[in-house]
């Protein structure tokens, strides 16, 4: 069995035990707090679920496993002639989540 859930803006495939990377979920999501997703689709076997009565009673649970930070993005910009430069950096702050039940 395996669902398709909104997850930190993007859409994943999702199936029990699966270790994903979204980004940061709410403000003081601490190792070993579960967190719901909002299933998008539901496949159980043969069995499509995209009716939204039927997914809203469905639910995706997850467990919190850590942060962690994206690869660092460095932003430069210049203009010729003035003297003008900049340069900066980012990294993007995100939550790794372990599934541990999707229940249709």
């Amino acid at each position: 069995m395996y669902a398709i859930v909104r997850a930190g803006g993007r859409q994943e495939k999702v199936s029990v035990g699966d270790v994903l990377t979204i980004d940061k979920v709410g403000g003081n999501a601490a190792a070993g707090d579960t967190v719901e997703l909002a299933p998008v689709l539901l496949v159980d076997g043969d069995a499509v679920t995209t009716d939204a009565d039927a997914l809203g009673k469905a639910t995706v649970t997850a467990e919190v496993v850590g942060a962690v930070k994206g690869p660092k993005i460095v932003i430069q910009k210049y203009k010729n002639k003035t003297g003008y430069k900049k340069r900066q950096g980012h990294r993007q702050p995100l939550t790794q989540v372990k599934i541990t039940a999707i229940d249709a």
